[in-house]
């Protein structure tokens, strides 16, 4: 069994995690019956780690929805579908591996699925540049959604990085066009999208597969215009001031459903989605069955326009008339 990665905030689960592996032990290694003291320990350990999880800051849900054990999109897919097909390339001479994309089945629906793809070790992160897309990986994207919407099959993205690539090289390429184009053009796509934060979903690099009709995001996932440390570094110069950054940001999944950004906000297993990987797959494949039921019943036009609206809607700042400036002051 592959060790468990504990963040900072559940080392108070570290005594009873060893506790529990010695009786374990002591029940392989004897015939002495251990199964009451291990069911207790076991209940306290989780009724311990439900508390510590109910009572996240934003700035330790960053640190869940970056945990290196958690299902990353290529994880969700293999949960989902048997018959996969991965396609690569954006036909123009790259084929970015921080973005992944091909065919595969929902249910019993042909959709094309696709996401940013992180590492779990430092060599897998390396070959897949941290989950942060290259402008060749945006324009892969819109190939295969343009293959979506050809053959009519509903879109399925998972978001997943810290942002686009920022390197010199991106910006030679085109980084910020490959982004807006991809913006533009998803607006105008005549099948369902529904988009998912599975993990940390930065910047423009998140909104790049993220204009959808339906945007669901997992309970101690985030999402955000910045991430904190450099929103920190902009304001305050100080990027010891992310813990206040990613507070005031409103970055989690409540703060973004009452400000209308998020559609649904899916619950995770007690200690995260990497405590328990095949039941947060369970819950987001139940959820996008049922949005998808919900776009598919839509005429392509309402689709489309509902599609606008909902982003149009976004942001709205409604000022005081004169009258009321004159009574406030």
């Amino acid at each position: 069994m592959a060790r468990r990665y504990l963040l900072e905030f559940e080392k108070p689960l570290v005594e009873l995690e060893k506790q529990i592996e010695q009786i374990r032990e002591l029940a392989r290694d004897s015939e002495v019956d251990v199964s009451q003291q291990l069911l207790q320990l076991e209940t306290l350990a989780a009724r311990r780690r439900e508390e510590i999880f109910q009572a996240l800051t934003p700035a330790q849900k960053i640190q869940v929805a970056r945990h290196p054990q958690r299902p990353s999109t290529l994880d969700y897919i293999q949960m989902f579908c048997d018959d996969w097909i991965e396609l690569h390339g954006d036909r123009n001479g790259s084929d970015d591996q921080a973005l992944v994309g091909g065919i595969g089945r929902l249910g019993t629906r042909s959709v094309l699925l696709l996401g940013q793809q992180k590492g779990r070790d430092t060599k897998e992160n390396v070959a897949r540049n941290f989950g942060m897309a290259t402008p060749g990986g945006y324009r892969k994207a819109l190939r295969l959604m343009e293959h979506a919407d050809r053959f009519k099959l509903p879109i399925i993205t998972f978001i997943d990085t810290p942002g686009a690539y920022a390197g010199v090289l991106a910006e030679e390429q085109g980084q910020g066009e490959a982004i807006a184009v991809n913006l533009r053009e998803m607006f105008r796509l005549r099948v369902p999208i529904i988009a998912t934060v599975i993990g940390e979903g930065g910047s423009g690099g998140a909104l790049g597969i993220g204009v959808a009709d339906r945007l669901l995001m997992f309970e101690h996932s985030v999402y955000t215009v910045a991430s904190p440390e450099a929103c920190a570094s902009i304001l305050w110069r100080d990027a010891a001031k992310a813990p206040d950054a990613a507070a005031a940001l409103k970055i989690t999944g409540p703060d973004l459903l009452s400000l209308g950004v998020v559609d649904e906000v899916l619950d995770e297993p007690a200690g995260g989605n990497n405590w328990a990987p095949l039941q947060a797959g369970e819950v987001l494949k139940e959820a996008l069955e049922r949005h998808l039921n919900e776009l598919l019943s839509l005429p392509i036009e309402k689709l489309r326009e509902a599609r606008y609206k909902k982003f149009r809607s976004m942001g709205r700042v409604l000022e005081q008339s004169p009258t009321e400036k004159g009574l406030s002051n």
